[in-house]
């Protein structure tokens, strides 16, 4: 008999929101188009983000955190199909047409919901799948980016004169719909901390800004933050990067049609100061989400990971979009908080973005599905020991190949079979190619072997030696 209330009492336990609950809560919020040179208290004093703030000194920052890039333009849609499939770039994109067929049932958020999670969505998708079908509640899903308008192209004119204005609803993008998207964002993390409040289950919620995406647009209090001609220019700036065509950054991409031709310092400041102004103020709406996680009693049992899909030029290397393998748009920020994870803590092994969903299946005591490459950071988070990527691997379409490693990036531009090698302790700005100087050839071979093996790891079919024999 004693054993049968023993028994009875554990599965009346069990089925207690207290015990449901043991699990921790997971809250990914997810930034499109940020570039890790973004966060006040980490590398930039010229921008105000002070929520953003709070999770560095309140967690553990990866200071070298990478997307792997992207098989076409819309590189948000390699990062993002990498974020719930697990693959790496090109067994990601061979994967697209597989994501409501046979990986159906193992993407993200569904492995999320069987490890008896209650799943969210709100905001920016742009993945070949339904948010609706796999997520338990999902609302506003929005598509790649807001709607440009011709005015929003080519500008600040050459005259000084601007036929656009970031803080004008009429123009319509973020305006759309009455109320700034990520407001709307903001709002729908809110209405979801309270339901789950009142769930026996824990909750996983997929938090996804379109900002800093352009159109670049914010209340005017934040755009006022930032005169223009306050605003730095990016050291590596170009009027013109003399290799744009060849790595598929030409006039012709959408990106590179917001600024004018050949670039001007005035038209960098702008767009630099709207980029920062945009960030300021999703960074409000951030603290909106934070504060209601802490009113609502649920902060001390979340864990909190903050990144974005991938970076931006906005005019370092004469460059406004992000199709490109500088760190500038390849880098991120990624800060994550929460129970065990040691607070104001900055690592600098190299990290993938996408590592963050094998750590919440580890977080979630979940089983990691075998098609999953990415790894757990809980090893590193809980311990705040260095490790990551021995080497980092860079790809944009056909037009570039990059691996970072041992303090030095090789850049391949393929088309016109040239190869740069820069050092990035000490040229992080990547302006200095050192690929002619005494002792690089043998740096430059070991580094392309390197990258031979991720091209193996990645999916990567692009003949790189039959296009650079003597790196071999």
């Amino acid at each position: 008999m004693n054993q049968f209330l023993i028994t009875l009492s554990i599965v009346l336990l069990s089925l207690s929101p207290a015990f449901a609950k043991a699990k921790p809560n997971i809250l990914f919020i997810f930034a499109d188009d940020q570039c890790y040179k973004t966060i006040h208290s980490i590398n930039n004093p010229e921008i105000e983000t002070p929520n953003l703030d709070k999770l560095v000194s309140g967690g553990t920052t990866f200071t070298h955190a990478y997307n792997m890039g992207g098989y076409h333009g819309a590189v948000c849609v390699a990062s993002r199909t990498m974020l719930v499939t697990g693959k790496y770039v090109w067994h990601a994109k061979n994967s697209e047409k597989e994501l409501k067929k046979s990986l159906d049932g193992k993407l993200w958020p569904q492995l999320m919901a069987k490890a008896g999670y209650g799943t969210y969505f709100t905001g920016k998708w742009h993945v070949k799948a339904d948010a609706n079908h796999l997520f338990g509640t999902a609302r506003h899903i929005r598509g790649g980016m807001p709607k440009q308008t011709p005015q929003g192209y080519n500008r600040p004119l050459a005259d000084g004169t601007d036929p656009w204005d970031p803080t004008d609803p009429k123009f319509g993008g973020f305006w759309e719909g009455g109320k700034h998207w990520s407001e709307v964002v903001a709002n729908d993390a809110v209405d979801y901390l309270d339901d789950a409040k009142e769930k026996d289950k824990p909750f996983f919620m997929y938090i996804a800004f379109n900002a800093p995406h352009d159109p670049r647009q914010a209340p005017k209090a934040y755009v006022d933050k930032y005169p223009a001609e306050k605003i730095a220019i990016p050291v590596s700036f170009l009027p013109e990067y003399p290799w744009k065509d060849a790595i598929g950054c030409s006039k012709g991409l959408r990106d590179e049609k917001l600024a004018p031709f050949p670039r001007t310092k005035h038209a960098v400041q702008v767009n630099r100061r709207e980029y920062y102004a945009i960030i300021s103020h999703m960074d409000a709406q951030i603290g909106r989400i934070l504060d209601h996680l802490k009113k609502t009693g649920q902060a001390e049992n979340t864990y909190i990971f903050f990144t974005a899909d991938h970076g931006l030029s906005v005019g370092h290397h004469g460059l406004i979009g992000k199709q490109s393998l500088f760190d500038h748009s390849v880098r991120v920020p990624f800060m994550a908080v929460g129970p065990g994870i040691k607070a104001g803590a900055r690592n600098a092994s190299p990290i993938y973005l996408q590592d963050i969903m094998a750590t919440s299946l580890e977080l979630a005591k979940a089983k990691r599905p075998a098609h999953v490459q990415f790894q757990s950071l809980l090893p590193m988070l809980k311990e705040n020991k260095q490790g990551g990527l021995k080497a980092v691997y860079g790809a944009y379409v056909d037009f570039q190949r990059a691996v970072t490693a041992q303090g030095h990036k090789l850049l391949l531009f393929p088309r016109i079979k040239k190869a740069q090698l820069f050092d990035m302790k000490s040229d992080p700005e990547e302006m200095k190619d050192i690929s002619g100087n005494k002792g690089s050839s043998a740096i430059m071979k070991k580094l392309f072997a390197q990258l031979l093996e991720l091209q193996k790891e990645a999916g990567d079919t692009l003949d790189l030696k039959k296009t650079y024999p003597g790196l071999l």
